[in-house]
């Protein structure tokens, strides 16, 4: 599935960065349509096509289903486009705006479900970009942005003062630092699960902790806090809100003084707050990642609609539509914070409001943000089984020499460092006969990482014990009886209350030829299985020699995946992306 280009004069240059476009080719028909309606909407800007009022009698009707905070101003702009006749073809266009929230509707495209929206309007271009990884997605064509607005910090008042708002300035995780040092200071946020807001406020702060040193365990300590405080959506955390500024409810465990938010959300609360009650806005020096409201149409559209969903884009370009777009928050230009927004949202002088948005983050960044979330939420119960057959002392190209041992070692101690001392992780190593008849070997069992024992903590056994494997000399892969036995362990010591899974790194197939077979494991892994208590089993074959198909055979007899990396490196990365899958696919159980 992919997303389509459009000509230049189509893109939104004035509201935001141009959609990074991927993808299939788009097809024939679509083509046609956008080139038709290219040069039906020159026709419009040139005053060619008919305005009358007999446009009303035949309108082009489209619906556009929109991120809930925009929704209000699109509306707007929508009627106004009734009462002024805009026409495409002669023919009027009829724009219904339905809020829906952006989760609910990628939710839907993702999986190709049937949408009655031929225009969608997310918050954000994540949104976009995951629907368009999906290959059984509904197909979308991007057409610009709409309006930005950047994420920062908001606080009523009292907080802000304390921390010496507005001339005293903060990074990302000096603020969130704050919040947790003061337990009169509450940070809320929404779910990141849920929320392109919570989603990008965490990968920066994640990306900002992650340059110092122990910056990861930092920052999974910070979103362990963090995660007593979120809401399932942006207008439910400002909900959470203090109801009044006189103070009395300062203090109260179920209110929160500062939030993460957007400048809109902030301005959007300020104009509607009854008795007084309002927002400063912190703006992080280190920057504020932004939302960018893409412009996209959904589906296969007949040449009406393509043409009406291309002229009411060009529609809310023109100057007018941007400054009602500014009456509701929204800004309009990259170039340009309108004061009035600012000032509305609680902003002022010297924070650095007007600075430069930073970069999107990376799909791989947002990936590793929500595993980590997803497993620090829960708090994760995690059985990590490592191949440490022969091959597995094969040098990997371009790490100067480095074995597949070494390489994942590496990846290992960096994943590990992501996890809070709530969690609790263990080590298996396995090669054929590794233990007399046994293919498999408990290095260290899996308990809490905080809890201490001896000189030291679980962490640190399990650092020591990652950085000791080393490959067996001529030992073969006894994949399957160790895979039993492990998923045996897993299951048999499932806790109520976290992320249970099974992670398996293998190199290659299973060598062992007094095993079971491949069909007696998929058999028995089945039976073990318990939709109440689930346990996924995450398997990821590592390099050229492993076989992915397999992977995913024996993994999904458990409600599983199988993953595939290059190279160990990548091996961090694919751990956590699986950790999301198998908490969106609904393997929370009890949890």
């Amino acid at each position: 599935m992919g997303r389509h280009s459009l000509p230049d004069q189509y893109e939104a240059g004035g509201s935001g960065p141009r959609p990074r476009v991927r993808g299939r080719q788009v097809a024939v028909a679509t083509a046609l349509v956008l080139t038709v309606a290219g040069g039906a909407a020159g026709a419009v800007r040139s005053g060619l096509l008919s305005f009358g009022s007999s446009c009303r009698d035949h309108p082009v009707r489209l619906e556009l289903a929109a991120s809930p905070d925009i929704a209000p101003a699109l509306t707007a702009a929508a009627e106004r486009a009734r009462e002024n006749d805009i026409t495409s073809d002669g023919r009027c266009v009829a724009v219904t705006v339905t809020a829906s929230d952006s989760y609910k509707v990628a939710d839907t495209l993702s999986s190709d479900r049937k949408t009655d929206a031929q225009v969608w309007v997310p918050d954000s271009q994540l949104w976009i970009d995951r629907i368009t990884a999906t290959s059984a997605a509904t197909d979308l064509t991007p057409a610009g942005a709409v309006a930005s607005t950047p994420i920062g910090v908001a606080m009523v008042p009292m907080a802000a003062k304390s921390l010496g708002w507005p001339e005293k300035t903060y990074s990302w995780t000096e603020l969130a630092g704050a919040t947790m040092t003061d337990d009169s200071l509450k940070l809320g946020a929404a779910d990141p699960a849920r929320s392109a807001t919570g989603l990008l406020a965490l990968t920066q702060l994640s990306t900002a902790a992650a340059q110092v040193k122990g910056g990861q365990t930092q920052a999974a300590a910070m979103m362990k806090t963090l995660a007593q405080r979120i809401s399932d959506s942006d207008s439910q955390v400002v909900d959470t809100l203090p109801r009044d500024s006189s103070g009395t409810e300062l203090g109260n465990p179920k209110r929160n003084e500062a939030l993460v938010l957007t400048e809109q959300a902030a301005y959007a609360y300020n104009s509607s707050a009854d008795g007084g009650s309002s927002v400063d806005m912190f703006y992080p020096k280190d920057g504020s990642p932004q939302l960018d409201y893409p412009y996209a149409m959904v589906g296969q559209l007949t040449t009406d609609q393509s043409r009406a969903a291309l002229r009411f884009m060009n529609y809310l370009r023109q100057p007018a539509r941007a400054r009602l777009l500014q009456k509701y928050g929204f800004r309009t230009s990259a170039d340009e914070a309108p004061e009035a927004v600012v000032t509305g949202a609680g902003g002022s002088s010297p924070q650095p409001f007007a600075q430069d948005p930073v970069q999107p983050a990376t799909d791989t960044a947002l990936q590793e943000v929500l595993g980590t979330w997803t497993i620090t939420v829960q708090s994760a119960r995690l059985t990590t089984v490592v191949d440490a057959s022969g091959s597995m002392s094969e040098p990997v190209p371009g790490t100067g020499g480095q074995s597949r041992m070494d390489v994942t070692k590496a990846s290992l101690l960096q994943a590990l460092a992501t996890f809070t001392a709530e969690d609790e992780i263990g080590l298996w190593e396995f090669s054929t006969k590794l233990d007399g008849d046994r293919d498999y070997r408990v290095l260290v069992p899996t308990e809490r990482l905080g809890d201490q024992k001896g000189g030291g903590t679980q962490r640190d056994r399990l650092s020591s014990a990652f950085a000791a494997l080393q490959p067996v000399p001529n030992g073969a892969t006894g994949l399957y009886d160790t895979t039993l036995a492990a998923y045996k362990s897993a299951t048999a010591s499932y806790t109520k209350g976290k992320f249970n899974a099974l992670v398996i790194l293998t190199d290659g197939v299973n060598q062992d030829p007094g095993s079971i077979t491949r069909a007696k494991l998929i058999s028995e892994l089945q039976k073990l299985t318990d939709p109440g208590r689930p346990v996924p089993l995450i398997m990821i074959a590592v390099g050229p020699d492993a076989d992915r198909q397999e992977a995913e055979e024996i993994a999904k007899a458990t409600g599983g995946s199988g993953q595939s990396v290059t190279t160990p490196s990548q091996i961090q990365s694919v751990m956590l992306k699986a950790i999301v899958a198998a908490g969106t696919a609904g393997t929370g159980g009890d949890n």
